[in-house]
C-alpha cells in the first residue's frame, strides 16, 4: 500500500490535472459533505423527535462548536498543507515529523478546549445567545454541548487525521472513514433519540460514538507498516519550527471559523432582539403567541446548515485541489498550479449555483426536512421564516464558490497573510458591521439582506487579490522557462 500511495503522490506532478482533481476531489467532496451532514442529520432528528425549540437550542450551540472547530481546522488543514509541500519536495521524513506534531497539538488543544467549555458552559451559552434566548432553548443547548465537549478530543484527532490522510495519498480511504462515521451517526441518532429516549443528548452521543469508531480506523492506518506516512516515535515531540509552520498556514481557517462564531453570536442576538419587528418579517410578537426570537434563531440554524452543506461541497473541491497545488507549487510547476485553480473555480461555482436554485425554487420543501409543521403553530411559522430567509440569503450565491476557492488557494501556496485576510473579509469586515446596523431598522429581513451584501463585497476583494497572484505565478513560470 505504501508503494501505491507513493506513486499516487508522485503522479501529482505529471498526471492529467482534470483526472487528478476528480480523483482527489470526489472523495473529498463526499467526506466534506458528510461532515456537514452530521449537523443536518442531528437537526432533522432533533426537529422531528424533540421539537422546533430544540433546533433553536442547537442554533445557540453553533458558534461554540465553530470555535472548537477553529482550533481543529488550524492544526488539521495547516499540517495537511505543509505535508503536501514537503512531499512535493521529496522529503517524506519531514512530512512524518509534521504528522507527529499535528497529533500532539490536537491532543493539547482538544483537552484544553474541553475543560474550558465544560467549566464555563452556562456563561458561554448565555453570552452566545445574547442573553435573550428562552430558558427552554438554553436547556437544550446545555444538554447537547455537555456531551459534544466530552468528546472534543476525539473530534479534533478524527478530523485532523483525515486531513493528513488526503494529503499523503489516501483520499479514497479518507472518504470511506468519513462515510463510516456518517452512516453510524445516522443509525445511532434514531436509536438514541427515539428508542432509548435520550432526547437531544442522544443526538450528541450518536456523533461522539460514530467519530470514536472512525478514529480507531485511522489509528490502525497510521500504525500500520504498510502505510506511506505513519506514526514514528521520534516524530512525537513538539518542534518549534514545525508548530510555527502549521499554525501560520492553519491560521486562515482558524480565523474563518472564529469569525463565523462571533458573527453567528451577533446574528442570534439580532434575531432574538429584532426578529419580528420589521415591516417585511413573516411573524411578529403582536401576531404570534409565543417566543418569536426562538423561532427566528431556529430558522437561521436551519438555513445555516443548508448553506453549509453546499459550502462544504465547494470545500471538497478545495480539498481535492490542495495536494495538487501544494505538490506542484513545491515542485515549481506553476502552469499546473494555475490550471487546476481554474478547474476548481469552475466546479465550485457550479455547486453554489445549484444551491441558489434550490434555495430560491424550493425553500419550503427544504424547511420541511427539518421541521414538522404539523407539530404546531410555532413549527409551522418556522417553516415560513426559513422559506423567506433562504430566498434572500442566496441572492448572489452562485458567485460564492469563487470566493471560497480564492481564499483557500492562498493558504495552499503558503501565503498565510493573504489567506488570513481573505478569511476575515466577509465575516469580520463586512457582515458583522451590517448585522450591527440593519436588523435594528429592518428586523429579521435586515439580517437576511446583510449576507448577500457581505458576499458581494468579499467576492470583489478576492477577485482583485487573486488576479494579482495569478499574474505573479505566470511571471514565475515564464522566468523558469526562460532560464531553462
Amino acid at each position: 500500500m505504501a508503494t501505491s500511495a507513493q506513486n499516487s503522490t508522485i503522479s501529482l506532478g505529471s498526471d492529467s490535472l482534470g483526472k487528478l482533481l476528480a480523483r482527489y476531489a470526489i472523495p473529498a467532496i463526499i467526506a466534506m459533505a458528510s461532515s456537514s451532514l452530521y449537523h443536518i442529520i442531528d437537526s432533522i432528528f432533533i426537529g422531528h423527535g424533540v421539537g422546533g425549540t430544540a433546533i433553536s437550542g442547537m442554533a445557540i450551540t453553533l458558534p461554540i462548536m465553530n470555535i472548537a472547530s477553529a482550533f481543529g481546522a488550524m492544526i488539521g488543514i495547516g499540517a495537511a498543507a505543509r505535508i503536501s509541500i514537503r512531499l512535493g519536495e521529496g522529503n517524506k521524513r519531514a512530512a512524518e515529523r509534521i504528522l507527529g506534531n499535528a497529533v500532539l497539538l490536537n491532543l493539547i488543544l482538544g483537552v484544553g478546549i474541553m475543560l474550558i467549555f465544560l467549566l464555563f458552559l452556562d456563561p458561554i451559552l448565555i453570552f452566545f445567545s445574547g442573553g435573550n434566548a428562552s430558558e427552554e432553548a438554553i436547556g437544550y443547548a446545555r444538554d447537547f454541548m455537555e456531551v459534544i465537549m466530552f468528546g472534543n478530543i476525539i473530534t479534533h484527532l478524527y478530523l485532523g487525521l483525515n486531513e493528513q490522510l488526503r494529503a499523503s495519498g489516501y483520499p479514497r480511504k479518507a472518504m470511506y472513514i468519513m462515510l463510516t462515521a456518517i452512516a453510524l451517526c445516522t443509525l445511532f441518532n434514531p436509536l438514541f433519540i427515539f428508542v432509548l429516549d435520550w432526547g437531544i443528548r442522544g443526538s450528541a452521543w450518536a456523533t461522539v460514538v460514530a467519530q470514536s469508531v472512525a478514529l480507531a480506523i485511522q489509528l490502525h492506518h497510521y500504525t500500520s507498516p504498510k502505510s506511506f506516512l505513519r506514526f514514528r516515535r521520534k516524530a512525537f515531540h513538539l518542534d518549534k519550527a514545525i508548530v510555527g509552520a502549521i499554525i501560520s498556514i492553519g491560521m486562515a481557517p482558524f480565523l474563518l471559523n472564529l469569525c463565523a462564531s462571533f458573527v453567528t453570536r451577533f446574528m442570534n442576538t439580532a434575531l432574538l432582539k429584532y426578529g419580528g419587528t420589521g415591516e417585511w418579517d413573516i411573524i411578529s410578537a403582536a401576531t404570534f403567541d409565543g417566543n418569536v426570537g426562538d423561532i427566528y434563531v431556529g430558522a437561521y440554524g436551519v438555513m445555516n446548515r443548508v448553506i453549509l452543506l453546499f459550502i462544504m461541497v465547494a470545500q471538497g473541491f478545495n480539498q481535492g485541489m490542495q495536494p495538487i497545488v501544494g505538490y506542484n507549487y513545491g515542485a515549481k510547476q506553476y502552469g499546473r498550479v494555475l490550471t487546476v485553480l481554474k478547474y476548481t473555480i469552475i466546479c465550485a461555482t457550479c455547486v453554489t449555483t445549484l444551491a441558489f436554485l434550490l434555495g430560491v425554487l424550493f425553500p419550503r420543501e427544504v424547511a420541511a426536512l427539518f421541521v414538522d409543521s404539523s407539530n404546531g403553530v410555532a413549527d409551522q411559522a418556522m417553516v415560513e421564516v426559513v422559506a423567506q430567509g433562504l430566498g434572500v440569503c442566496m441572492l448572489i450565491f452562485p458567485f460564492v464558490g469563487f470566493q471560497v476557492v480564492a481564499g483557500s488557494f492562498f493558504q495552499y501556496i503558503g501565503k498565510a497573510p493573504l489567506a488570513m485576510f481573505l478569511s476575515t473579509t466577509r465575516q469580520l469586515l463586512f457582515l458583522l458591521p451590517l448585522l450591527l446596523v440593519l436588523p435594528a431598522h429592518f428586523g429579521a429581513m435586515g439580517a437576511w439582506v446583510a449576507m448577500p451584501i457581505a458576499d458581494s463585497l468579499s467576492i470583489a476583494v478576492a477577485a482583485i487579490l487573486l488576479t494579482l497572484q495569478v499574474r505573479k505565478l505566470r511571471r514565475m513560470e515564464h522566468d523558469l522557462h526562460f532560464k531553462a
